[in-house]
Formats: structure tokens, sequence, C-alpha cells
């Protein structure tokens, strides 16, 4: 496996990842997100996995900011995450956001938020962001989903609101929403 920087001719490659990854429906919105974001912040980071010349998963970090007291903080974001259901369990996933953060703390990036499941991020260096004093962008958000990174860069005083760029609610990304039954099921 290999992982290295998007480039255009991966779009297509990188939608299908997504769209395979989160399944139909919510997979189409993701990948529309990820063209909105590359619209949006040109200077997203955007890394992809290949395995035999085939781009295999896709991890995008964009720009987010924390409401301090003080003042705003630019930070990231790191959304989305996708492999390939035939690769997944092979640690792709994992590379992919080691090798994301490596390079944001290098850069000197503060924080890194994001919305997942605990049990997988915490093996990646992300702890629940609550119990640090941020305040989550939607009550949609579980409170064990929502996870932080400090780097090197961080001070105390950057603590607040986590705020989302316009991007991830245009496209309803943020929180999970109650399942609407079928009419089926009305009764």
């Amino acid at each position: 496996m290999s992982l290295r920087s998007e480039q255009a001719r991966d779009h297509a490659a990188v939608a299908a990842v997504h769209r395979s990854g989160f399944g139909p429906g919510h997979g189409d919105t993701v990948a529309q997100l990820v063209d909105a974001l590359r619209r949006d912040d040109p200077s997203a980071l955007s890394l992809v996995a290949e395995e035999g010349g085939e781009v295999v998963g896709h991890v995008m970090v964009s720009r987010a900011w924390v409401d301090a007291p003080r003042r705003l903080v630019e930070v990231k974001t790191l959304s989305p995450l996708a492999v390939s259901p035939p690769w997944q369990r092979r640690g792709i996933g994992s590379a992919l956001v080691r090798a994301a953060l490596r390079h944001l703390d290098e850069r000197g990036v503060p924080l890194v938020f994001l919305e997942g499941d605990p049990r997988y991020y915490s093996r990646l260096g992300f702890v629940p962001a609550g119990e640090l004093g941020f305040g989550k962008p939607s009550l949609r958000v579980p409170d064990a989903g929502f996870q932080v990174v400090r780097f090197s860069a961080y001070e105390p005083w950057m603590t607040g609101t986590f705020v989302y760029p316009s991007t991830f609610w245009e496209y309803d990304c943020v929180g999970l929403r109650d399942e609407v039954p079928a009419a089926s099921e009305l009764g």
C-alpha cells in the first residue's frame, strides 16, 4: 500500500471509495461533500491510499474553527475517511489518519476534530473533546463521538465551541439525524 496526496485524476476513484464505503444514499452525499470541500477549501489536505495502482482509501482534512474567548482559532476537521469495503480491516484507514496527523502537526496546526467511533479513533490519539472543555457544534453530535487531537501548537486558552465551515451544514453532514420511518412502517 502507498499513501500520497490526491490528484485531480483521482476524483472519480475517490468518489467511488466514498460511495462504496458509506453505502447507498449517504455515500452520494459524502462524495458531493468532498467535491464541495475541494472548491471551498483549496488548502484542504486530501490523501489517498493505493493498492496495486487502485485508489482504495481516502481521507480529507479541512479548515474549521474554535470560537475561543480571545479570538477564533483556525483548526482542522478530519472528515471524511473511507476505505473501499474489500480493503477494510487491513490498516488502511489508520495509516491514512496517522499520515494526516503527522502532516498537520508538522505544519503547526493546534487541533484536529472529528465525529466518529471512539473505539476506532482513540487508538489513533483522539480523545473526547467535551472532557477538554470544547463545545459541540450541534446537539446532534454524540458526546462520545465528538473527539479531538491536540498538537504541539495548542495552547490552553484555545478552548471554546468547535465551528464547522458552512459546507458541512449545506450537505447536512453534522451530527446524526433520526431515521425517518418508511410510510409502510407508520401503520
